[in-house]
């Protein structure tokens, strides 16, 4: 299935968005995620279902002063 992630194409085999952070190698990372330009929370991840086309958005918080 082809997403956007941050931007950019990517092809990825999952369909749920937590598989997909996952294959996306963002397993036990700390980041805030949208799909479609909505905030998705961590709990409802295992029941956020990605279609062709959409767009997801991850964003790692930063760290420095």
């Amino acid at each position: 299935m082809q997403i956007v992630l941050n931007g950019k194409p990517f092809e990825v085999k999952a369909g749920r968005l937590d598989r997909v952070l996952e294959e996306l190698g963002y397993q036990g990372a700390k980041v805030a995620t949208a799909v479609n330009g909505s905030f998705v929370a961590r709990p409802a991840r295992g029941a956020t279902r990605l279609n062709d086309g959409d767009a997801l958005e991850v964003i790692a918080p930063m760290q420095g002063g």
